[in-house]
């Protein structure tokens, strides 16, 4: 029996995962708890000590939300030529797609300026995250975040049995380095940055950023997700990509789910060291999850600049006129760098959902630092002004 396979049945039995968790996907266990905390009425998804929690959206009718602003989707994608190459490699769906999976890790190497070896690909780097999690976290300890941040690695690593360490953002809204670098300990598993973060949008400085994973990587990994990074002001100018080719133990995830406007084709990937994506895929193979159309979309959409360029651009000009409204009705609001914006609220969380999906508009609304927050995707000029007009009539 070779050593992945030991590797993988040992894992299952160490895991505190229950057998019944594993059959359903991260995906599913979301949904599902949210199905469940609708049927309970209750105020958050995950019932929870956290400071940090997300409020249970209202149970809809899907036909009539008229904007749909809650999961930082890109409205103009995919790219028409990665939409047609999605289609004509249908006709191949018979084949499994390693020679085009293996064309696809050679043009994303050489666009990040790695070796091939470096890059670990995954159906969208949520699923990165979550086997992350799963894979060093399976014996307990110690992740260090952001608060807020986005929950996905953190959640499942709670799951199989570690510890969340937050560190609330500073007053500029960037991620508090100084503190959780004094935070790390022998306990400490993997340091967690979202950059820009989710849900709030903002960025932390590059540099600043860039000294502290090098610094720190020498203790303990740090785990760098990039989801949004190409739609903020200076781009993959402020990636961390950088520090794998100095040896560094830095792992930065991508995806094209957001400025390529591919989220529900389900592709993304990770950048870090071959004994780290080793250790991965001795537990699973990341690149079984996707799909042959979507690896030619992907790849398709990897030579055109033409889209990127014009959905930064109008997504910009859309957050704009969001703020800007914002501003009228004397609403603060984080500086986001991202395809969403998150600002205060006085209403409850729960209440104010549901007002907002009975005008047609679908958001989300979260509870972090003792205040309500909406998070509201940006999507096109006429779905911003839906979701302005049904603004001014719940606030």
């Amino acid at each position: 029996m070779d050593s992945s396979h030991i590797s993988r049945r040992n894992w299952l039995k160490r895991g505190s995962l229950t057998m019944a968790g594993l059959a359903l996907m991260p995906t599913e266990i979301w949904a599902k708890s949210v199905e469940i905390a609708q049927q309970k009425n209750a105020t958050f998804i995950f019932d929870t000590s956290n400071t940090f929690n997300e409020f249970t959206p209202p149970i809809i009718d899907e036909t009539k939300i008229k904007a749909r602003l809650l999961a930082n989707e890109n409205p103009y994608g995919p790219p028409p030529l990665a939409a047609k190459a999605f289609q004509d490699e249908v006709f191949t769906g018979n084949r499994y797609a390693w020679e085009t999976l293996n064309t696809l890790i050679e043009d994303i190497a050489k666009k990040e300026g790695v070796a091939t070896d470096n890059i670990l690909m995954a159906p969208g780097s949520s699923d990165i995250l979550e086997k992350v999690a799963m894979v060093f976290f399976q014996e307990g300890g110690d992740v260090i975040s952001a608060d807020p941040s986005y929950m996905s690695l953190i959640n499942v690593s709670k799951a199989v049995g570690g510890k969340w360490k937050s560190y609330k953002l500073l007053a500029d809204s960037q991620h508090d380095l100084p503190a959780m670098e004094a935070a790390i300990n022998g306990d400490t598993k993997l340091v967690y940055i979202c950059n820009p973060n989710n849900p709030t949008g903002t960025i932390t400085d590059a540099k600043e950023l860039k000294a502290f994973c090098s610094r720190v990587s020498e203790k303990v990994p740090v785990f760098v997700d990039e989801a949004y990074i190409d739609l903020s002001d200076n781009g993959l100018k402020d990636s961390m990509v950088d520090l794998v080719n100095q040896g560094k133990n830095v792992m930065i995830a991508r995806t094209f789910s957001k400025i390529h406007g591919m989220a529900g084709l389900r592709i993304g990937y990770l950048v870090a060291q071959p004994e780290t994506l080793k250790r991965l895929n001795d537990i699973t193979r990341g690149g079984m999850g996707i799909t042959g159309p979507s690896i030619m979309a992907a790849t398709t959409s990897l030579k055109g600049k033409e889209f990127l360029d014009m959905s930064k651009s109008k997504i910009a000009e859309a957050r704009d006129y969001t703020k800007k409204h914002l501003d009228k009705k004397g609403l603060s609001y984080l500086p986001s760098q991202t395809n969403f914006i998150i600002f205060e609220i006085s209403t409850e969380g729960k209440q104010f959902l549901k007002k907002m999906f009975d005008q047609g508009v679908g958001v989300k609304a979260f509870n972090f630092w003792d205040k309500n927050w909406c998070r509201v995707s940006i999507g096109t000029m006429d779905e911003m002004k839906l979701f302005t007009e049904a603004l001014d009539q719940v606030i």
